[in-house]
């Protein structure tokens, strides 16, 4: 097996729980009896073959203990089910969500797993009406069978797309309704949050502008960070990983896209902690 060009093995990412929840997040594990910044999100939130994701980057800007709470291939679903995620969410000064696919969540058409999201369980009734057409049974990842429904159908698609739409702004409403304190929202990838009719092709999935706008006034503050061209091009250069996971880290965000998302991040969180800090 070999490496990436700085020769180093596949990172430990020092797996750990919280309280009585039965995911795995990254570590090392924060304590959360002092003041803390939470950090709800997905593959990039927990920093998938990066040695500082954004979050350990801004804990050192802001010298306060960040908990990241990011979930590879998390959808909404495994932080607004999981009642002791949301308490962490609660009794955080600051709690930072990253936009997710609307892929990975239950909704009216199919159901997923519910700690990895990503995992495609089975359709309704409902779907399997509207795609009589297709065996379900084929299907394993939420991303292979919305892909072939596309391909199959893509007017009757669009049902099942503006479904999704829906659930997620719905989710959200449901999620950020049980943490109570300053909210963060944070887009992080390569694309803008544009309002593309099927928003597929690049994550976040089937997520527009227009669906974060609806959430704007239920947060603190919303961050929109693109990575630039400078960071997109730096590849898989200051990634590790093993050869065998090269194809997939080609796919992620790189060192230089989390500093840009720390530094796009610490300004505003400073700002709502300070407010914190004078009430």
């Amino acid at each position: 097996m070999t490496y990436d060009a700085m020769g180093q093995g596949p990172l430990d990412y020092l797996p750990c729980r919280y309280g009585t929840s039965k995911v795995l997040f990254r570590g090392p594990r924060k304590s959360l009896k002092k003041p803390y910044v939470a950090f709800f999100g997905g593959t990039e939130t927990y920093g998938k073959f990066v040695a500082k994701p954004f979050p350990v980057l801004v804990e050192e800007q802001l010298g306060l203990p960040c908990v990241n709470l990011g979930c590879t291939n998390a959808g909404i679903e495994v932080f607004a089910s999981d009642p002791q995620l949301t308490e962490i969410g609660a009794k955080a000064k600051v709690t930072v969500l990253q936009v997710l696919s609307a892929q990975n969540m239950s909704n009216r058409f199919y159901s997923v797993h519910p700690r990895r999201n990503d995992r495609f369980l089975k359709p309704s009734g409902l779907l399997e009406a509207i795609f009589r057409d297709v065996d379900f049974a084929e299907f394993n990842f939420n991303k292979h069978m919305l892909t072939h429904l596309s391909a199959v159908s893509p007017v009757r698609f669009r049902t099942v797309r503006d479904e999704l739409q829906s659930a997620w702004v719905a989710w959200m409403h449901h999620l950020l309704g049980r943490i109570p304190g300053k909210t963060v929202l944070l887009w992080f990838g390569a694309v803008e949050p544009d309002n593309r009719e099927d928003a597929m092709g690049c994550d976040p999935w089937f997520v527009t502008r227009e669906m974060i706008e609806a959430l704007r006034g239920r947060v603190s503050a919303v961050v929109e960070v693109k990575a630039s061209d400078h960071a997109r091009a730096q590849g898989t250069d200051g990634m590790v990983f093993s050869e065998m996971e090269r194809p997939a880290a080609q796919t992620m965000l790189g060192p230089v896209a989390h500093e840009e998302a720390a530094e796009a991040l610490a300004p505003v969180l400073r700002q709502l902690l300070g407010r914190l800090a004078k009430t």
